[in-house]
């Protein structure tokens, strides 16, 4: 009786911390505008002191998996200036696991853009004064980061990174002695030592800059500012080729892109003056590249689209004042909204200049399928939008008309699955973890009708799974949950 009557009081404590876990995320929540993305968590250190021209306390931000552990981290830039490593791997609880001083003014950086090669990490910045070009080697996370690069031997500044393959591509690069270079290509043959194998003014010096870069299998899409967007090939002599380009209308900022996977949909972005359209171009024949669909910010006429994304067929755009916005580009001439998250609800309110504020970056590439975010005044966003972004599993379930529920999210020891089955099947019923292993499993005999089951938990490590259903025709329901201790 003793110990039942225990085992009922630490029910109840459990049932409480969930509930008041809930509560203080739902009360996080409501200060942010949103549709079809949740907020997991925020991260911020508090003692990151504005940059004071724009007001800009983080920039870029990435994601990095150790492939060996599952453990994933978030990366974002900071005006200390520097690098922060946190660690995501439960997302409603980052950590903060090493940070990487810059060589910058301090509290003056307001550039930072990342690249991930294997286990190592590529860190510039384009700030004016002292600067370095710095390599991490990650495989010594949890514990911390070592750096195997740092200084200008191979370039002091670059606005942005690409990575294609084993090449890293550089925007605007500056080199010691004042060496400039619009864009930069280097072998990645020897991580810890990137060998120049071209520049862009050897082949097309009238190419003032490349602000940014997408490149596949040595295509390189150039964003080349108010020379607009520039289409070059890499080739297997190490020189360029231009293929085309796409002159930007009235000499408009020409920022960034992203590629769909199929190669036919490039979403483009402009980002002076503010307000301006994300161009939807359909590059099917690079030849005759075409606008399909222009995408303005519904919500305000000075918010700037700064970096897109595509994943799942899903324009991911990270923007200034706006937050994160996410589009179905699957129809390139008919692109819709289907989800939004403000990470800055007053616009840079006060701030020196409020048209640069908000979101700077995303990365939804993680195999868990959360978003980081990176706010230029408010810190990392970690945000979960599976039933937009999703595929697969997911998009597998949302097919099938029967209905089920996890709960509770976030789970302890045991998580419940609720099940509306619209017949009677025996069922397999597993838990995955973010690598695609079953780390659980067993089968029932499933009712029309509704079911309930209970599955314990609590041998799992914490972090994120999925509790699947599956029957002969494959996974019918899949719901997302995160374990903790």
């Amino acid at each position: 009786m003793l110990n039942k009557m225990k085992s009922r009081i630490a029910e109840k404590k459990y049932l409480l911390i969930i509930t008041v876990l809930i509560f203080f995320q739902q009360e996080i929540l409501a200060q942010y505008s949103h549709q079809n993305i949740n907020l997991l968590s925020v991260w911020d250190d508090t003692t990151v002191v504005p940059e004071p021209y724009y007001g800009i306390r983080y920039q870029g931000c990435t994601g990095w998996v150790d492939t060996a552990s599952g453990r994933e981290y978030a990366v974002i830039g900071s005006s200390k200036p520097g690098t922060y490593i946190v660690e995501v791997t439960n997302p409603v609880a980052p950590v903060m696991r090493d940070y990487i001083p810059g060589i910058g003014n301090a509290n003056k950086s307001i550039w930072h853009e990342y690249q991930s090669y294997g286990k190592y990490l590529y860190i510039v910045s384009d700030d004016g004064g002292p600067n370095t070009f710095q390599i991490a080697d990650m495989s010594y996370l949890p514990d911390s980061v070592h750096l195997v690069h740092n200084d200008s031997s191979i370039f002091k500044r670059s606005h942005t990174i690409f990575i294609d393959g084993d090449k890293l591509y550089g925007g605007s690069v500056t080199r010691p002695g004042g060496i400039y270079y619009s864009m930069a290509v280097y072998s990645l043959a020897n991580p810890e030592s990137p060998l120049l194998l071209r520049t862009l003014n050897d082949d097309y010096g009238f190419i003032g800059h490349a602000h940014d870069m997408f490149a596949r299998n040595d295509t390189v899409y150039a964003s080349c500012g108010s020379q607009g967007l520039y289409i070059f090939k890499l080739n297997a002599n190490n020189t360029f080729t231009q293929i085309s380009n796409f002159p930007n209308p009235s000499n408009d900022y020409n920022h960034s892109s992203f590629l769909s996977d199929d190669g036919s949909t490039l979403i483009n972005c402009n980002e002076v003056p503010t307000g301006l359209p994300v161009n939807i171009l359909d590059v099917s024949d690079l030849f005759n590249i075409a606008v399909a669909d222009t995408i303005l910010s519904p919500t305000s006429d000075t918010a700037t689209p700064h970096n897109p994304y595509i994943k799942n067929g899903r324009g991911v755009i990270a923007y200034y004042q706006d937050g994160i916005q996410i589009y179905d580009i699957s129809t390139s001439t008919n692109v819709t909204r289907i989800g939004y998250f403000d990470t800055n609800p007053t616009n840079g309110a006060g701030l020196p200049n409020p048209d640069y504020s908000g979101c700077w970056g995303a990365y939804p590439f993680l195999p868990s399928n959360i978003i980081l975010a990176s706010d230029m005044q408010n810190g990392l966003f970690v945000l979960e939008a599976d039933t937009i972004l999703a595929v697969g599993m997911e998009s597998a379930a949302s097919k099938n008309k029967d209905v089920s529920s996890v709960y509770p999210n976030p789970a302890q020891a045991t998580i419940f699955l609720d099940y509306q089955s619209a017949s009677e099947f025996t069922a397999a019923i597993s838990v995955v973890d973010i690598n695609g292993k079953t780390v659980l499993f067993r089968m029932e005999k499933l009712r029309k009708g509704k079911n309930h089951f209970s599955v314990d938990v609590s041998s799992l490590a914490e972090g994120i799974y999925a509790l699947t259903l599956s029957g002969n025709s494959g996974i019918v329901s899949s719901r997302k949950f995160i374990r903790v201790n």
